[in-house]
């Protein structure tokens, strides 16, 4: 799972996906993204899948200043050791406008 990491459209928000065009809308990129780290395919992604593709996908400074666990951990809300399509869409997009507001663009 070897990508590289680009600027996202509009706002000044961090690009966390990669492979997609810059005009696909956020939420495409995020569905994209999240159908390469569900590698099992089960509509969910586990702690174990997040941190091996967060460290193979080479995100932006500021997804890497916060971490594997502490991105998965804003991810997943309920706390229950996974994260469904749903809520990783959702919160990668607004973990992108915090990020992009407040810590450095990524590369």
């Amino acid at each position: 799972m070897n990508m590289t990491v680009s600027g996202m459209t509009g706002g000044h928000a961090p690009q966390a996906m990669s492979g997609a065009s810059a005009r696909m809308p956020t939420t495409q990129k995020m569905a994209k993204l999240f159908t390469k780290i569900d590698t099992n395919a089960t509509g969910s992604i586990t702690q174990n899948q997040f941190t091996q593709a967060f460290q193979t996908m080479k995100p932006p400074a500021a997804f890497q200043s916060m971490g594997p666990s502490a991105a998965f951990q804003a991810l997943n809300p309920s706390s229950d050791g996974t994260v469904s399509r749903q809520n990783f869409i959702q919160g990668m997009a607004q973990l992108s406008a915090q990020l992009g507001a407040s810590g450095p663009q990524g590369a």
